[in-house]
């Protein structure tokens, strides 16, 4: 049995589409749905249950304290699948998704499996926000939002699969953080022995945030609990993850050399990001001409992600 764990919360505008990808996979095999809803309040508790009516494979638990790794947890507590797949309300599983994911299993050493995942955004602050969150320059390379030719072994993905034994052995997500979850446990994962495989087979699709105020309280939440999955892993996945901080530290001490009538390195700082900045949006001009309105607000979504990231950061080292 495959079994699909869904914490939500809020999303009427996306859990339909989610629900459907599901329902849609074609791989023959049992399935269960559980739903951990955060207590929503928009109507999404509606369409799940209207879906429930007709599907008995859709069930519809209460996370009551509203983050994801509770929800997921209680979900999993209950699951009678061997194989657990995490899903997001704000994404749609690709054709075949789970029928690739079982192929990749047979054919790789692995207790994860998962694949890029496109970003889908509408207007013109959403289609900048993807553009930059599938950036190099945007989010440091991430495999899984980058296209991928052939499969590698990485140290996260989103939307994994995994080999029920591992969960029971790791024990779940880790309730204490309400961000960065999956990157802890995936740590932890490889920590241990295990293995995750991006496969090219796999995909999906994932709808980002479509405002500037939501992106920063995300990667500000990101560099905040960043730090926290650090201290308990005691360790870092990737270097990418510091860089933000640096940054944020670079700004600071060239603004105190400023004061001092040194300007000379805020000059140097403030060249290296624009140049930076200008390849990347020229390359994105290059793959993508007909979106210039929503590159030409890339400036500000890329320091935007990395400033609120930096900013996250250093608050975390400061209060954990």
């Amino acid at each position: 049995m495959i079994s699909y764990i869904l914490p939500i919360r809020n999303e009427f505008g996306f859990i339909e589409k989610t629900l459907q990808s599901i329902l849609s996979q074609n791989n023959g095999k049992d399935f269960e749905i559980l739903v951990a809803d955060g207590m929503s309040d928009d109507g999404t508790r509606e369409i799940i249950k209207e879906y429930q009516s007709r599907n008995r494979q859709i069930k519809l638990i209460d996370n009551p304290e509203k983050i994801v790794s509770t929800g997921f947890n209680r979900a999993l507590s209950i699951t009678k699948g061997n194989v657990i797949i995490r899903v997001d309300g704000h994404s749609i599983l690709g054709n075949n998704f789970t029928q690739h994911c079982l192929n990749a299993f047979e054919k790789v050493d692995a207790v994860c499996v998962g694949g890029a995942t496109e970003h889908v955004a509408s207007g013109f602050i959403g289609s900048s926000i993807k553009i930059a969150q599938s950036s190099i320059f945007g989010v440091g390379g991430v495999a899984f939002r980058q296209g991928l030719i052939g499969g590698e072994f990485v140290d996260t993905l989103a939307f994994g699969a995994y080999k029920r034994e591992v969960l029971e052995e790791l024990g779940g997500y880790d309730e204490e953080l309400v961000r960065n979850q999956d990157d802890e446990f995936n740590f932890r994962l490889i920590q241990n022995g295990g293995k995750i495989w991006l496969d090219p087979s796999i995909n999906s699709k994932y709808f980002p945030r479509t405002s500037f105020v939501k992106l920063f309280k995300q990667y500000f939440q990101y560099g905040f609990y960043k730090i926290r999955v650090m201290q308990k892993r005691r360790g870092i996945a990737s270097l990418r993850h510091l860089v933000p901080a640096l940054f944020i530290i670079a700004i600071i001490t060239v603004l105190f050399y400023s004061l001092y009538g040194i300007t000379i390195p805020a000059i140097l700082l403030g060249a290296s990001y624009t140049a930076l900045m200008i390849i990347s949006i020229f390359i994105e001009l290059l793959k993508s001409p007909k979106n210039i309105l929503s590159i030409f607000l890339l400036p500000i979504t890329f320091f935007i992600l990395h400033f609120s990231y930096g900013i996250g950061f250093l608050s975390g080292m400061i209060y954990f």
